[in-house]
């Protein structure tokens, strides 16, 4: 039995949100999984595991990251639309908040080697990042296809002394790159811990990031009552690919039932083209990577390859909390396809002298599909930057001239 759940933001018991998650793993990473499930709370709740996650983020991240009304852009849509301004955080995302917290756990548990998978690079940049600040030893998995198209993120790792392995199988991308560190865990059970960068694998990971990646919406809470003197938005939007910006911003208000939460996953080339990521469009229950959750598969279980221009949206899966926003209710799912994504980065930068990472511009892209007026206070969580977006933004100008419209 599924136990009930008195609040979105905690998986029951067993990791469940509803139907969903739990822990789907081979014996040989048992006692990995089972020491994080039984220490990972109390070690988190810490008073010096607290006092030292909260200066590094503050000292080294750069937070609390800023709350940026955008005039320009709020005018266009004739609403109020806050930027939560992740992609100012030290390595341009909101990745870091996550694997400063998870560093600091594998060094309590004693582990001296760390793996990770990524698909953007963003998430394996940070993990990188803080194996560098603590000297441990860092292998990151990456997609064949996302080291082609992410050559500036996969320079930044290997300078900050990682080895990063390429994933050859599958569409070498990052459901392939999970597949590949998993591989590695299983081989090196004792002296390594993964790193997970999404609210997906097994219990604890996704309550375990959400957690992390709180810091977002426990910020935006003050922050947006210093500007228009209440705490609660009513709406909050955050793109969706595994689910840790969107998990991040939406934690602190999942339980206000007054805040929509909008989700915005990646709809390709389009829903019914046979090249999409749009996970609760097209998926079904099933087990992929440890959890059980919304998963993109045939008849006969077997993953679909998804398609995204944004390497960090182009995932097969949900992570199970959004999973159950989804089956629930609480949130509404909405997606955009890589063209509409690709016109939206275009316009934010246009207009507010900032360029959003593809995964972000997907978000910025909902905000046509939404029926918003001048009451409404709108958080857009910016859950990073463009640079390592360049070439594919370059490529769109050399198609279409260099004004981008």
């Amino acid at each position: 039995m599924i136990d009930q759940l008195t609040s979105y933001q905690r998986p029951s018991g067993h990791g469940y949100y509803g139907k969903f998650g739990g822990a789907y793993i081979p014996e040989m990473l048992h006692p990995n999984v089972e020491q994080l499930q039984q220490s990972y709370l109390e070690i988190m709740q810490e008073s010096t595991f607290q006092a030292e996650f909260r200066d590094l983020l503050h000292d080294y991240v750069g937070r609390p990251t800023p709350l940026y009304y955008a005039k320009r852009l709020s005018s266009v849509f004739n609403t109020n639309i806050f930027l939560k301004r992740e992609d100012l955080c030290h390595t341009g995302a909101h990745k870091i908040n996550n694997t400063i917290g998870q560093i600091l756990l594998a060094l309590r548990l004693g582990k001296k080697r760390i793996i990770a998978e990524t698909g953007a690079g963003q998430h394996g940049v940070a993990t990188a990042t803080v194996c560098a600040l603590k000297g441990v030893e860092c292998i990151v998995y990456m997609g064949e296809k996302d080291i082609e198209r992410q050559a500036p993120n996969v320079a930044r790792m290997r300078m900050l002394g990682a080895t990063v392995i390429p994933a050859i199988s599958g569409s070498r991308t990052l459901k392939d790159a999970t597949n590949e560190a998993i591989r590695d865990w299983i081989n090196n059970p004792s002296d390594t811990h993964y790193i997970i960068g999404s609210v997906v694998g097994p219990h604890p990971y996704p309550d375990m990031v959400a957690r992390f990646q709180s810091v977002i919406s426990e910020e935006t809470r003050w922050q947006l009552k210093e500007k228009t003197g209440s705490e609660l938005p009513t709406h909050v939007i955050a793109c969706v690919g595994g689910g840790s910006n969107a998990a991040g911003a939406f934690y602190h208000y999942l339980d206000e039932l007054s805040v929509q939460l909008v989700a915005v996953e990646a709809a390709g080339h389009g829903i019914n083209s046979g090249m999409s990521a749009a996970t609760t469009a097209l998926g079904k229950p099933g087990i992929l990577h440890g959890s059980k959750s919304l998963l993109m598969q045939t008849e006969d279980g077997q993953v679909i390859e998804p398609h995204s221009i944004s390497a960090g949206l182009d995932y097969p899966g949900i992570g199970p909390l959004h999973a159950h926003l989804f089956e629930s209710g609480r949130a509404t799912f909405l997606n955009a396809t890589d063209e509409e994504a690709m016109r939206s980065a275009f316009e934010v930068a246009r207009l507010e002298g900032i360029i959003p990472a593809l995964e972000t511009a997907h978000a910025f892209a909902a905000l046509n599909k939404m029926d918003l007026n001048s009451n409404h206070h709108v958080i857009l969580c910016l859950s990073g930057r463009g640079d390592k977006d360049l070439s594919a933004y370059m490529k769109q100008m050399d198609m279409i001239g260099e004004t981008g419209k």
